[in-house]
């Protein structure tokens, strides 16, 4: 039966091809893409460039955007929803911005006592409710390696977040999840996190401690390390793990370890952070 849908969508592909070459140098930059069979490979790539022709990429002066660039930045955005429906997880917003550095965010805070503070914090990313998402690029390229971080996934499982309303680390939940189990996870592992660091602030955490800030930075730091430091996230937090898995779709703790299984490099590697 033909569809409206799939039709713009093959026509939307066939107006913007991605250059093998291109790919092949993100596939080079992006070690988290290690491990996909070559029909995840080809959906990755096809929702790249649905991605790339759906939103808009903004660079400010200082950043060299070319299309291997954005080719790097939307293949990273995809891996996220690469097992989920080709339904629009990333509507609400339109515009990635792109800044040459950290930059300066506007904050408030009313405290208890109700005094109204505001200060400018530094920060290298941003989501925005119904808004831009904003990058710094240094981040995006220090981004698509097994270290436990990515910039990318962190800002756009903000998006994801705010799905349902304001960012409060729940995300729209399949029908085969349930509330309490993603709860009791989550608030578990958030609490665990929080106690360690009341205990002592200057614990060396299993995940990064800015996790501890607030429910939704828990959800986007936990992503964070589900796609690209799998195994720390499962050893300190396997409940959490196991509902991202759900979430996502994904097995990444079992690619990673296939991975250090059959090559050389990922063997190396792994040797030497447990050394």
């Amino acid at each position: 039966m033909w569809s409206f849908k799939a039709w713009r969508r093959q026509r939307t592909l066939e107006r913007n091809p991605i250059d093998p070459a291109h790919w092949a140098e993100v596939r080079r930059r992006l070690p988290i893409l290690d491990g996909l069979d070559e029909a995840e490979l080809q959906r990755l790539r096809e929702r790249a460039a649905l991605f790339l022709a759906s939103k808009r990429l903004t660079a400010l002066p200082g950043v060299e955007l070319g299309a291997v660039e954005r080719l790097l930045l939307a293949a990273q955005a995809q891996l996220p929803l690469l097992h989920l429906g080709e339904q629009d997880w990333y509507r609400g917003f339109h515009e990635i911005v792109l800044y040459p550095d950290d930059f300066l965010s506007p904050q408030r805070h009313r405290d208890a006592a109700g005094v109204e503070h505001e200060w400018d914090d530094a920060r290298s990313g941003e989501a925005w409710q119904q808004g831009p998402v904003i990058l710094a690029w240094p981040g995006v390229e220090a981004s698509g390696g097994w270290e436990g971080y990515n910039l990318v996934i962190h800002e756009l499982a903000h998006k994801l977040d705010m799905l349902d309303g304001g960012a409060n680390g729940l995300p729209p939940l399949h029908r085969d999840m349930r509330v309490q189990d993603w709860a009791q996870a989550m608030q578990s592992a958030f609490d665990a996190l929080n106690a360690e660091l009341d205990a002592d602030p200057d614990a060396e955490t299993a995940i990064d401690p800015y996790a501890a800030e607030d429910p939704a930075e828990f959800f986007a730091v936990t992503s964070e390390y589900f796609f690209s430091a799998p195994d720390l996230l499962a050893e300190a937090f396997p409940a959490v793990y196991r509902q991202l898995a759900l979430f996502y779709r994904q097995d990444s703790l079992a690619r990673l370890q296939r991975l250090q299984a059959e090559h050389p490099d990922y063997r190396m590697a792994t040797n030497a952070t447990n050394g």
